[in-house]
């Protein structure tokens, strides 16, 4: 081969190599079916658009699913995800593990404009391991036409004894309109997210300060009681199989005159494109029982994180920047308007007038988050952390076998004494086993 063939080949090679695209990294996204999420998957392509070389493959289950499958993954190191949907629970016990990728974002990020609350929830020792997508406490959203109608007032700030008055004189079953609508579908983020708070607001505590279980208490007892009569006498038929979205879809239809429950409902049931009564909704903030000074307002924050398992964390950084930064809420905002805005987050969304005039539940979110306190959720001393949930691993475990139980007396198949006690007797077997009771 002569030296005139050999650089034309060399050439030709180099012409070829660049010509060659460049091999795109994919980010697999595990994240969960609510409204929010969805809307961030079909509006991506400001991203890849800047990030040719980013791929996204979406694995979007039911609440429940989503955590049972990152958990299993994070856990044994499967490496299956580079992108987690998490939440205040999982953050901190999963850092300490060293299961997550620290994240240092960017100047133009603005860490310093998270709220306080919601950056301190996702932090470990000063360092944020996950970014917050949007935030939420809890709180009371019901139909102004049907409390007008009703004769009933809706205050501001309600007791459990203006919600069930209020849910019985707007219950028309024959119109299947029912007074209230709560979570019972059973999970420790579905049901025994609603009964834990409850439970907080009238007093009540998942352990004394020797972890001992507290489900034969006065205050437990008067909750679930409570619960189980506005359920039965004023809910939804097959409400045990409920959770959020299936009664954001009841709420939307019309059919509940009251639903309490995530403050991030509030774009949704105020959506004239997809909500029949957005026309006619209230807020309050969530309800306390009387003479117990505790709204037992819950705080989370559905979260991006990076696995430690990730290969491709440099770009996975890259995407949880774009998805919950200023960029993509702007982005919203210009295609749905500011109600649409993910909430919760950041301080600036709260002194945009633009979002002051278009949500007129953003007051109440923030006052309702401002009012949650997560290092101390009962009127009692507690060994624990957490709002509606009790930031221990086991958690995830004890609180869906509570919620599985719970959501048994709902449909009837069991009193709640009898849900009470098995209660009781499971979470102090648990814990035991656990170590945490000598």
């Amino acid at each position: 081969m002569t030296g005139k063939t050999l650089r034309a080949l060399m050439g030709a090679s180099a012409m070829t190599a660049l010509a060659a695209p460049v091999m795109a990294e994919t980010l697999t996204i595990a994240t969960v079916n609510n409204g929010d999420m969805i809307r961030m998957q079909q509006m991506t392509a400001p991203f890849t658009e800047a990030n040719p070389d980013i791929e996204l493959e979406w694995v979007t289950l039911e609440e429940n699913i989503l955590r049972e499958r990152v958990t299993t993954d994070i856990a044994t190191n499967g490496g299956q995800y580079d992108v987690l949907t998490i939440g205040t629970y999982e953050v901190p016990i999963w850092a300490k593990q060293d299961w997550l990728a620290p994240l240092e974002m960017p100047a133009e990020y603005d860490v310093d404009d998270l709220l306080p609350a919601v950056r301190e929830a996702l932090s470990v020792d000063g360092t944020l391991y996950a970014a917050p997508f949007y935030g939420e406490s809890a709180m009371v959203m019901y139909r102004t036409d049907l409390v007008e109608a009703a004769g009933v007032e809706m205050p501001d700030s309600p007791t459990w004894d203006d919600i069930k008055a209020a849910a019985e004189a707007m219950t028309d079953k024959d119109a299947e309109i029912y007074g209230i609508c709560l979570r019972g579908k059973p999970g420790w983020g579905e049901n025994m997210a609603m009964l834990t708070a409850m439970a907080n607001s009238y007093g009540a505590r998942w352990f004394d300060t020797d972890w001992q279980p507290q489900f034969d208490s006065e205050e437990w007892k008067t909750a679930l009681t409570d619960y189980l009569d506005l359920m039965n006498n004023y809910g939804p038929p097959g409400a045990s199989s409920n959770g959020f979205n299936e009664n954001l879809s009841l709420f939307q239809q019309g059919k509940c005159g009251m639903w309490i429950d995530a403050t991030v409902a509030a774009s949704f049931v105020t959506d004239p494109d997809d909500s029949t009564v957005a026309d006619s909704v209230g807020f309050a903030q969530f309800p306390n029982k009387d003479g117990v000074d505790n709204h037992g307002n819950w705080l989370w924050a559905w979260s991006l994180a990076i696995p430690a398992s990730s290969q491709q964390q440099d770009a996975a950084k890259k995407f949880v920047a774009w998805a919950t930064g200023k960029e993509y809420t702007a982005a919203v905002a210009e295609a749905e308007g500011w109600r649409a805005a993910p909430p919760g987050t950041r301080t600036s969304l709260y002194e945009n007038a633009e979002y002051q005039e278009a949500a007129p539940f953003a007051e109440m979110t923030l006052k309702s988050m401002n009012a949650a306190n997560t290092q101390k959720s009962s009127v009692q001393d507690i060994p624990y952390t957490g709002g509606q949930f009790v930031a221990i691993p086991e958690f995830q475990g004890i609180g869906t076998a509570v919620g599985q139980t719970f959501s048994a007396a709902l449909a009837g198949q069991m009193s709640a004494d009898d849900a009470l006690n098995a209660a009781q007797s499971n979470v102090t077997r648990e814990m035991t086993r656990a170590g945490y009771i000598k």
